[in-house]
């Protein structure tokens, strides 16, 4: 796991510093536009070089792993590389939103297949069992919205790489137990960190689409396996990576009360607002930083809390992100720069 995290940042890093010159891949190149944070365009190459990063970090454990674990991996491959297709494909011209869809559902039925289907519904002190019939459908929604979600959330230097990082190298922690998905975890945070390196304000290089629905889509591979195979509590994963479920879930649901098309760009992410109030990309993206971290410790302490604890951590979270939001909105007021809708 150590060689294969080494050669996943190793390349990664490398191939970013590559492909970070514009002249090398022309045709993808993001530009700025009215609803951007970034002044000149900058290559999307960067999940090119993360995706071969991973490919050749996991090699070693793929070759040392007997099935069931290698099974997993090719349900794992099998869903990620259509995905990857068609994001490259939409980075360099664009794909219609109902082909990208389909394809996000596909990558989601490959985890059914992989055999990761939830098959109990966990709370802090409480475990029922979980219906065929209701586990297909919110599964299958949940892997999408995981995988469109990180996409929305890749707006901001550092921002995608380092939830990445943090993320996924908690969730190995928290699943020691099991090597295959330990290497899976290790390989991801690792060569998330080798793109981090050129991706950190002012970034020279961008995930594109390809890179962020990867990484959306092997969160969601991380949550439902390590809660499959027991190494942790599902609401555990989510809390791993709830500074982005949380800021695109509620943005998602604001947009859907005023009415607007959520399928169009905007800047109405906390992420992107505290940007616009004058914050800029470093300062965001530190505090933002911060709130992983602290995230990620709570997810590895709950784990040791008795019920009682694990409930109260989490409804000390809910009460912490409503006033985190409310703070934006707070000085948003304050300093009169409040966006119109779909702004």
């Amino acid at each position: 796991m150590i060689a294969g995290g080494s050669l996943a940042f190793a390349v990664t890093f490398f191939l970013s510093r590559r492909l970070a010159c514009a002249a090398v891949l022309p045709g993808l190149l993001d530009y700025p536009n009215a609803r951007s944070l970034h002044q000149r365009p900058i290559p999307r190459t960067g999940g090119l070089a993360m995706l071969a990063g991973m490919i050749v970090g996991m090699s070693p454990a793929m070759l040392a792993t007997a099935d069931p674990p290698l099974r997993a991996f090719g349900f794992v491959l099998a869903g990620l590389a259509p995905l990857a297709f068609v994001s490259l494909v939409d980075d360099r011209q664009g794909v219609a939103a109902g082909w990208r869809i389909l394809v996000h559902l596909l990558a989601a039925v490959s985890l059914l297949a992989a055999g990761f289907l939830p098959d109990r519904f966990e709370l802090p002190g409480l475990t029922l069992p979980f219906p065929v019939w209701i586990a297909i459908p919110l599964t299958l929604l949940f892997i999408v919205w995981m995988i469109n979600l990180y996409n929305f959330m890749d707006g901001m230097d550092g921002f995608a790489g380092g939830m990445a990082v943090i993320g996924f190298a908690t969730l190995a922690w928290l699943g020691r137990a099991d090597a295959g998905f330990t290497a899976l975890c290790l390989t991801a945070a690792a060569a998330s960190g080798g793109f981090l390196v050129q991706n950190f304000p002012p970034a020279k290089i961008f995930l594109g689409d390809t890179g962020s629905t990867a990484l959306g889509f092997l969160a969601a591979v991380c949550g439902l396996w390590g809660s499959k195979a027991g190494l942790l509590p599902f609401w555990v994963a989510l809390l791993v990576f709830s500074p982005f479920i949380t800021d695109a879930t509620v943005t998602l649901l604001r947009r859907l009360r005023r009415g607007e098309k959520i399928w169009e760009a905007h800047r109405a992410h906390c992420y992107q607002r505290l940007v616009l109030l004058g914050w800029g990309h470093r300062r965001t993206v530190l505090v933002e930083y911060a709130l992983m971290l602290a995230c990620a410790g709570s997810a590895l302490l709950a784990v040791r809390l008795p019920p009682a604890g694990q409930v109260a951590l989490l409804v000390g979270w809910v009460v912490a992100y409503g006033l985190l939001m409310g703070c934006v909105e707070w000085l948003e007021r304050r300093h009169g720069t409040v966006a119109p809708p779909g702004q």
